[in-house]
């Protein structure tokens, strides 16, 4: 009886723990509708030269419906060229347990979008776009984590080797980019 009494503790605190872990930038909740968005966390991180290259994710449940929102930032004094998620567009990550995992965009199609800093004289793209988890392999991204992962612009492909710690130098954060979804899933389910 005292084992099972421990057993109920350890599971109640465990589960309120799992609880606290989800802190929602946006969570609304109407007679017809529902949304909950978490933070973004900063996956990759490139800087050479005068470009600097940022890639976010932020997990979100859009009516009963888990979705990945990323977007991609660029700052540079030279040219920066447009990218763009297309209907085609994919993400595929293989996790370390070997299993590969693709998200598919939806159907909004959208490019970056160019604005300049005239303080620090740098130009800036930022594009955003949302991806659909398929019922394969789905399972896989709470237990396994994530090795490489390729995204699919619409005329390019870019590979993206995750890490197990980011320590961003210029935005001073700390993420864990190859357990993401490990950490931030149950968030949203």
């Amino acid at each position: 009886m005292k084992n099972f009494l421990s057993l109920l503790l350890l599971l109640t605190l465990s589960v309120q723990a799992q609880k606290k872990d989800c802190i929602y930038d946006v969570e609304e909740k109407t007679d017809s509708t529902s949304l909950k968005v978490l933070p973004n966390v900063l996956m990759h991180e490139k800087i050479f030269g005068n470009t600097n290259e940022y890639l976010f994710f932020a997990l979100l449940n859009d009516n009963g419906t888990p979705m990945l929102s990323i977007q991609q930032l660029q700052k540079s004094k030279d040219f920066i060229k447009t990218n763009c998620i297309a209907k085609n567009s994919k993400i595929v990550l293989q996790l370390m347990n070997g299993k590969i995992i693709t998200l598919l965009s939806s159907d909004e199609e959208s490019c970056s979008a160019l604005s300049y800093d005239s303080k620090e004289n740098n130009n800036i793209r930022i594009l955003t776009g949302y991806f659909y988890f398929t019922k394969t392999n789905y399972e896989d991204l709470k237990i396994s984590p994530i090795s490489l992962m390729r995204i699919q612009f619409a005329g390019e492909t870019k590979d993206y080797v995750l890490k197990s710690e980011l320590n961003s130098e210029t935005l001073k954060t700390t993420s864990k980019p190859d357990s993401y979804f490990m950490e931030y899933l149950k968030c949203v389910e």
